[in-house]
């Protein structure tokens, strides 16, 4: 399936941002090792996810673009697929958990799209959108288990690789698995002997038992700072990952907190907790990365900002 990451990248790339590749001295003379921090940060929508949907809203047939698109999301692919389906003209509904980022909902509404509110268990977003593909015929994009956004999310660690080189290791985020799918799928295809791992939260370790157990572990009730990653792996990501991961290792809540501040602090990058949690893997020295090239995937910094400015304003009105 590397094929399609390339095409994917040809399809897409005069439209998406090539997102900076950073470094950070500190980090690396503290632990040993150069690391390269892909900063999808900076793409359009805050996160990565912008790859995959247009990839995939650019391939739809005539007929599906004039009955629209509908895709459950708690906020990243939510943003993107409504951005992606405004460039192509056609209408996007998108259903967001109650809990989702309010900064997220309102992001999603203001690329035009219409949003229903589910619940916010793992199984309410599926029950939700299939009464409305019934009834309008919309074309259903999943937000991680389609191969189409799989191999859009795929040209991110495709444009690490091609400008930095050769790299050990790459670190990436796992929660529905296709950001990680495509990165695996990137990295094997571009550097075979490079190794790729997935760090997941503790408090959502399905994709971690999936891993180790060989069959899709269903996600009961993640609870999780890292709201992108509260979602589970499918047939599709699931068949890439058991092929192309070499290893999922786990991250608690305070160390993806200590990567946030790192990376806001040393790094100024504005990154949210699911784009930490990669470089929490990588603080965690669970890998032996001493004098390795890596490579960490930042998935997003797609984050709600409203109380921090809330706390600052508070304090000029005093």
């Amino acid at each position: 399936m590397f094929d399609n990451v390339e095409a994917a990248y040809e399809r897409i790339k005069q439209f998406v941002n090539k997102t900076p590749v950073m470094t950070s001295s500190t980090l690396d003379e503290k632990l040993g090792c150069e690391c390269y921090f892909k900063c999808e940060n900076f793409q359009k929508i805050g996160a990565f996810k912008f790859r995959g949907a247009l990839n995939t809203i650019l391939q739809l047939s005539d007929e599906d673009k004039k009955k629209g698109v509908i895709t459950h999301s708690s906020g990243n692919h939510a943003q993107a697929l409504a951005l992606a389906a405004k460039i192509s003209g056609i209408k996007a509904v998108i259903v967001m958990p109650e809990n989702a980022p309010q900064v997220k909902v309102n992001a999603t509404r203001g690329y035009g799209a219409e949003i229903v509110v589910c619940g916010s268990k793992p199984g309410d977003r599926e029950e939700a959108v299939k009464p409305l593909i019934k009834k309008h015929g919309y074309t259903l994009v999943h937000p991680s288990d389609d191969l189409t956004i799989i191999h859009g999310a795929g040209t991110a660690a495709y444009e690490l690789i091609k400008e930095v080189g050769e790299l050990d290791y790459v670190f990436a985020p796992v929660g529905g698995g296709g950001f990680l799918s495509g990165t695996a799928l990137a990295t094997k295809g571009l550097l075979s002997k490079s190794k790729v791992i997935a760090v997941e939260p503790k408090n959502a370790n399905d994709a971690y038992r999936s891993f180790k157990e060989g069959k899709i572990i269903p996600s009961i009730n993640p609870n999780t700072i890292a709201d992108g990653l509260r979602t589970q792996l499918g047939p599709n990501t699931f068949k890439v990952v058991m092929d192309k991961v070499d290893d999922i290792i786990l991250v608690s809540e305070d160390e993806i907190v200590d990567a946030m501040q790192f990376l806001w602090e040393r790094m100024k990058l504005v990154i949210e907790p699911s784009g930490a949690v990669s470089l929490a893997g990588v603080l965690s020295k669970q890998i032996d990365i001493k004098n390795k090239r890596v490579g960490i995937m930042v998935s997003g910094g797609n984050i709600d900002l409203t109380n921090f400015f809330a706390t600052i304003r508070s304090t000029i009105q005093q």
